[in-house]
């Protein structure tokens, strides 16, 4: 079962050609246009929990990171054939939170 911010992101996602990704900030304007700023943080948890699922995955430099791990600036990608599939496998060169 999912959310209505797990739903927003899976359909903004799925129009998109392959290895393109979203900003949350554009999820929670389409869901929240007036105060989207309240709803960010509540995006990025719903966001972690569908990548925690294997639906998505969470980017910074565009390259996939550990989920439970990142800070700072991400974006959202729908997973890959080749992407870690594990949050070990996950490249760890971004927890120290370097902005974009």
């Amino acid at each position: 079962m999912t959310s209505p911010i797990q739903d927003t992101i899976l359909s903004m996602l799925a129009p998109l050609a392959e290895g393109k990704s979203i900003d949350p900030m554009n999820v929670a304007k389409a869901i929240q246009p007036e105060r989207w700023q309240q709803i960010l943080g509540h995006v990025r948890t719903n966001a972690i929990e569908l990548a925690r699922e294997g639906k998505v995955v969470i980017l910074r430099h565009n390259k996939p990171v550990n989920p439970e791990k990142f800070r700072g600036v991400y974006r959202i990608r729908t997973r890959l054939e080749g992407d870690p599939t594990s949050f070990e496998e996950a490249p760890e060169a971004d927890v120290e939170g370097d902005e974009d």
